[in-house]
């Protein structure tokens, strides 16, 4: 007689199964590579509530019974004001998926709402700075937020074509303001159409961002602005060329240092002419 699964057990089934190659191998590939976990670690997985962020806890939860690595997540959901609806959303996806949350309330929402200009990047940066505060408050040394390698790939040319800068988004890094605190990003190797089939295979339905625009309801769900304008010129170069993603994820740890002719290391400008006489 094969064995029943009970809903949650099915859905972890999908991730170690149908989805093996798409979803925990690349996970636990980039936890790997890029030593994102360390013994000890007591790690604040952050949960906006978004597919992406939903399927990383979920992800961390099942890590934490099957890896040799002693570490202890602890599943953190900030409400920076959502409506009623979206909170209800919120927390019946995390009790369908099991995973136990502790939930605060900011006012992030309304503070960028009153910002005439970039309250986008305002209502981020104050995520951020809440997230690492009540981690640390919980004892934790690091935060794990849900970026995937489409979020990389878009990071990297969106700085090029309206930063003038080749800048690429880090698997971790330290924080600047909080001493001891480290950001982690598990789900780095995985691509966000494996992610979207498996919450389709699960009929799963999430809130489609965190920020203000989801309780408006004039949010695009595919993101918007510059980084709309991104995501579909790539979706179109990659009618030509199928493998441009990959060329791009690739050419963030294959940088060529010797051919640039000015870079920046941890604030300080450099330059190609900086002893080049002297070779």
């Amino acid at each position: 007689m094969s064995r029943a699964f009970t809903p949650v057990q099915q859905i972890e089934q999908t991730i170690v199964r149908r989805y093996h190659e798409d979803l925990w191998s690349p996970f636990c590939k980039a936890i790997k590579r890029y030593e994102l976990i360390k013994p000890g670690d007591r790690i604040a997985v952050c949960i906006s509530g978004g597919k992406d962020s939903m399927l990383m806890a979920k992800l961390m939860q099942m890590l934490h019974r099957h890896t040799v690595i002693p570490f202890e997540p602890v599943f953190l959901i900030m409400d920076p004001g959502y409506n009623p609806e979206n909170r209800r959303l919120v927390e019946e996806n995390a009790k369908k998926l099991e995973i136990p949350c502790t939930i605060f309330e900011s006012d992030i929402f309304e503070v960028a709402n009153a910002q005439e200009k970039n309250p986008c990047f305002l209502c981020a940066r104050m995520r951020r700075g809440c997230l690492y505060g009540k981690a640390r408050e919980l004892g934790c040394n690091k935060i794990a937020l849900g970026h995937h390698f489409d979020d990389v790939v878009g990071t990297t040319v969106l700085g090029m074509f309206y930063g003038g800068q080749l800048q690429a988004m880090a698997p971790k890094l330290k924080a600047k303001n909080f001493p001891g605190m480290e950001l982690i990003r598990p789900m780095y190797l995985i691509h966000e159409a494996n992610v979207v089939a498996w919450a389709r295979t699960n009929d799963l339905h999430f809130i489609q961002c965190a920020c203000r625009f989801t309780e408006t309801g004039a949010h695009d769900p595919e993101g918007g602005g510059k980084r709309l304008e991104i995501k579909r010129l790539l979706k179109e170069l990659k009618k030509t060329n199928p493998t441009i993603e990959d060329n791009i994820f690739a050419s963030i740890h294959t940088l060529q240092l010797d051919t640039m002719v000015g870079w920046k290391y941890k604030g300080k400008d450099y330059s190609f002419l900086d002893g080049y006489d002297e070779e």
